[in-house]
C-alpha cells in the first residue's frame, strides 16, 4: 500500500489560496448543462469527483470545452440529448444524487421505449443509500430498476411520463437527495408547479442554501417555507449566466484553519470569506468557540493560537458543517478536556462510516473515543501517539489526520492519493505552511566519534539527543533485567516500542538510571546482536526512534539515521575518519578507562565491522547523497562541532 510519512510539525503559518468548492464545481456543472446557452466557469476544482461529474455530462451530450483555464460547457435546454448510456459515478455521491432526477425528467421526453442510462460506482457506492431519492422519484412517475440490492446503486432509469404535483423525501439521511430533486424540479414544473415536502429534521441545511442560491444565479427561484416545505413556480428554465466563478472550498478551508489554530498561526485562507454561500464557513465558529484568534475578510478567513492559554474543549451540534466537523474531530486531540461532536448521523453514509473511522483512527493516537450513533466524544491523551492512519477511501479521513502532526507525533497516511477527490495537492500545500520538527541527522563508521559530537551539537543548539546505536544494547539490557528471553520478539518489541530512554550528553539513561556503562557490558554486546535480527524489535525501534523528534529540534546520531530513520533531516553530516585514526582513539577512550587495549586488535576489529556494515542487506552503512562529508581524522572535537553547527544555523530560526 502507498503511503506518505507527515514528520512532527513545530508549527504553522502561511496563506493557502483555496482550491475550488467541490460542492458549487458539481452543482454548476450539472446546471450548465440543463441550462439553455453557453456558460463559461471559472476556478473550477480539478478533482476526481468533478471529473465524474464532467464524464457523465459528456456521456449524455452535452457538449464541454476548455477556453483557456476555464471551461465552456453548452447547455441542452433541459433535456439532455443522449439518452442510452453508461455512467460511472466513483465514490462520489453529489454526482449520482444529482444526476438521477436530472436524467429521470429527459427519460420523461423520449420517444425511444429501450432507451436507458446506467449508473454504477466503485464498491463502496454501492454501499451508500439512494432508496429514498428513489422514492420521491417514483412518486412523480419515474421508472427506476434496481441492478443490485434493492435501495443501492448501481441502477438504470428508462422512460415514463412525469406528473405529480406532490412529492415527499426524508431529510434525515442526506441533504443530496433533497437538492437532486430541487434542481431537477423546473424540468418538471412546466405547466403546474412541483411542491417537494420534507419529512423529518432535514439535515446539512447549509449545502440546500447552496443549491437555492446557485438554481437563482441560473434563472430559476424557488419559494421555502422554512425547511419542510419548497415550491418550484411552473414555467421556469435554466438559463446560462454567462460566466461564474466557484468559490473556494470552505470544507477544505477548516484544515488550514485549524492547522493555525493548532500550529500558532497565523494561517490565512483565500477564496472564502463573510461573502461566502457555503456553510461550512461556520468552522471558523467553531475554532472560536475553542479559543481561537478568528478575523474575517470578505475573501478570506484567518486562525491563529489562542492568545493566551490552549484550545478548550466543546460540546456542538455540528449537524449544519458534517464535512468539517471531522476536523474538528481532530483538534478535539489538543483540547483541554473531553469534547463531544453531536448530531452526526450522517456521517455513517458518506465515503465511508466516518463515525466509526474517526473513532477508530483517533484511539490509534491515543485518544479515548466514545462512539454513539450519532456523535461522538474525544478525550485527548496527555500526549499523541505516533500512529498509522488508514484512510478507508475517504479523502477527508486523510487530509484532517495530517493536523494531527502538530501535536507532535510521526503520522503515517495510507492511501495518501485518495485526497483527489477533492484536493490532488493537499499534501504539497499543508506542507508550504507547516513547519516541520528540525533534526540534524549524523551517520557514519563505528568509533568515528558520532556520540561525543552529537551530544555535544544537541546541547548547543538546545535540542534533543538520540544516541540510536544504544538503542539496541538497551533493548538488550532491559530484557534481561526483566528475564525475558532474547529470543521473545513479541516480549522485546513492546519494550522497544517503549523505551524509557533519554541522553543526557554523553550518559544514556534507562529509567532514570545512568546505564552508560552497563550496555557496554559482554552480555549487553551479544544481547543486542540477538535482539537486532527481530523484525517486530527493528519495526518498534524505527518508531522509537522518531519519537525523539520533538520540542525545538533533534540531534541524532547512528548509522542510517539520515538514509533510513529521518530522510527528510534538512542537515545530514556523515561523520567518518581514518581506520587508523578510529582505532587510535578507541585505544585512548579504553587506557583511560583502566581497561586493557591492543591497537591490531583494535583495526582488525573496525575493518570487519566496516567491511559488514557495507554489507548490510538492510539499511547498509553508505554516505546519502545529500550528506555533507566530515572527515575528522585530522580534527578535533571542537572542530567538528563548529563544522556542524554550522550547516545547522539555518534551523535555529
Amino acid at each position: 500500500m502507498e503511503f506518505i510519512d507527515l514528520p512532527p510539525m513545530r508549527k504553522a503559518a502561511g496563506t493557502v489560496r483555496l482550491p475550488g468548492s467541490k460542492s458549487i464545481s458539481n452543482r454548476v456543472l450539472l446546471l450548465a448543462a440543463l441550462a439553455e446557452g453557453d456558460t463559461v466557469i471559472e476556478a473550477l476544482l480539478e478533482s476526481d469527483d468533478t471529473r465524474v461529474m464532467k464524464q457523465a455530462i459528456l456521456a449524455l451530450g452535452v457538449e464541454v470545452a476548455a477556453e483557456g483555464e476555464a471551461l465552456r460547457v453548452s447547455g441542452c435546454g433541459g433535456r439532455f440529448p443522449k439518452l442510452d448510456a453508461d455512467i460511472f459515478v466513483g465514490n462520489s455521491g453529489l454526482s449520482i444524487r444529482t444526476l438521477v432526477p436530472a436524467i429521470v425528467t429527459s427519460l420523461s421526453d423520449s420517444d425511444n421505449p429501450l432507451a436507458a442510462v446506467r449508473l454504477a460506482g466503485v464498491p463502496r457506492m454501492h454501499e451508500r443509500p439512494i432508496g429514498d431519492l428513489v422514492d420521491g422519484l417514483k412518486q412523480l412517475g419515474a421508472s427506476v430498476e434496481w441492478l443490485g440490492k434493492e435501495g443501492y446503486p448501481p441502477l438504470a432509469l428508462k422512460p415514463a411520463l412525469l406528473g405529480a404535483e406532490r412529492i415527499s423525501v426524508r431529510g434525515n439521511v442526506s441533504s443530496q437527495f433533497l437538492t437532486g430533486l430541487l434542481q431537477a424540479a423546473p424540468l418538471v414544473a412546466r405547466n403546474k408547479p412541483l411542491v417537494i415536502e420534507v419529512e423529518g429534521e432535514l439535515i446539512s441545511r447549509p449545502y440546500v442554501e447552496i443549491t437555492l442560491n446557485l438554481m437563482e444565479r441560473f434563472g430559476v427561484i424557488v419559494q421555502r417555507e422554512g425547511w419542510s416545505r419548497f415550491v418550484v413556480p411552473a414555467g421556469q428554465r435554466y438559463v446560462s449566466p454567462g460566466r461564474i466563478a466557484v468559490e473556494g472550498d470552505a470544507s477544505t478551508a477548516s484544515y488550514f484553519l485549524a492547522a493555525g489554530a493548532l500550529g500558532g498561526g497565523p494561517v490565512r485562507v483565500v477564496g472564502v470569506g463573510r461573502r461566502s454561500i457555503q456553510g461550512d464557513v461556520k468552522f471558523a465558529d467553531a475554532l472560536e468557540a475553542m479559543g481561537a484568534q478568528v478575523t474575517w475578510g470578505d475573501d478570506w478567513i484567518e486562525a491563529r493560537a489562542p492568545a493566551s492559554g490552549g484550545l478548550k474543549a466543546f460540546d456542538l451540534d455540528l449537524n449544519h458543517i458534517p464535512d468539517a466537523a471531522m476536523t474538528l474531530a481532530v483538534a478535539a486531540l489538543f483540547a483541554d478536556g473531553p469534547s463531544t461532536l453531536r448530531n452526526i448521523g450522517s456521517w455513517r453514509v458518506k465515503e465511508t462510516d466516518r463515525i466509526a473511522a474517526m473513532a477508530t483512527e483517533l484511539r490509534k493516537l491515543g485518544a479515548t473515543v466514545d462512539e454513539y450513533p450519532e456523535s461522538l466524544t474525544v478525550t485527548p491523551p496527555p500526549r499523541l501517539d505516533s500512529a498509522v492512519i488508514d484512510t478507508y477511501e475517504d479523502h477527508r479521513v486523510a487530509m484532517c489526520f495530517s493536523l494531527a502532526t502538530l501535536g507532535g507525533p510521526y503520522v503515517r497516511i495510507n492511501d495518501p492519493k485518495c485526497v483527489d477527490k477533492t484536493f490532488p495537492e493537499y499534501f504539497a500545500t499543508f506542507a508550504g505552511i507547516a513547519t516541520p520538527v528540525p533534526v540534524v541527522a549524523i551517520d557514519g563508521p563505528s568509533a568515528s566519534g558520532k556520540g561525543t559530537v552529537g551530544s555535544r551539537v544537541a546541547a548547543v543548539l538546545g535540542f534533543e539527543h538520540l544516541d540510536s546505536g544504544s538503542l539496541y544494547r538497551l533493548v538488550a539490557l532491559a530484557g534481561l533485567r526483566k528475564g525475558i528471553a532474547l529470543d521473545d520478539e513479541a516480549a522485546l518489541a513492546e519494550i522497544a516500542g517503549a523505551l524509557p530512554a533519554r541522553f543526557e550528553g554523553e550518559c544514556v539513561m534507562l529509567d532514570d538510571a545512568d546505564v552508560t556503562e552497563a550496555i557496554r557490558s559482554e552480555a549487553c554486546s551479544v544481547g543486542a546482536s540477538k535482539v537486532a535480527v527481530l523484525p517486530a524489535v527493528r519495526d518498534a525501534l524505527f518508531w522509537r526512534q522518531r519519537a525523539y523528534r520533538q520540542g525545538r529540534g533533534l540531534v541524532a546520531e547512528g548509522r542510517d539515521i539520515g538514509s533510513v530513520i529521518f530522510p527528510d533531516a534538512p542537515v545530514k553530516i556523515f561523520l567518518t575518519a581514518s581506520v587508523e585514526a578510529r582505532a587510535e582513539r578507541r585505544y585512548k577512550q579504553l587506557i583511560d578507562k583502566g581497561m586493557a587495549a591492543n591497537m591490531d586488535d583494535l583495526l582488525k576489529d573496525l575493518r570487519e565491522r566496516d567491511d559488514r556494515d557495507s554489507r548490510r542487506a538492510v539499511a547498509p552503512l553508505k554516505r546519502s547523497e545529500d550528506a555533507a562529508l566530515l572527515d575528522t581524522s585530522e580534527m578535533t572535537i571542537q572542530q567538528a562541532v563548529d563544522f556542524i553547527i554550522g550547516k545547522a544555523a539555518v534551523l535555529r530560526n
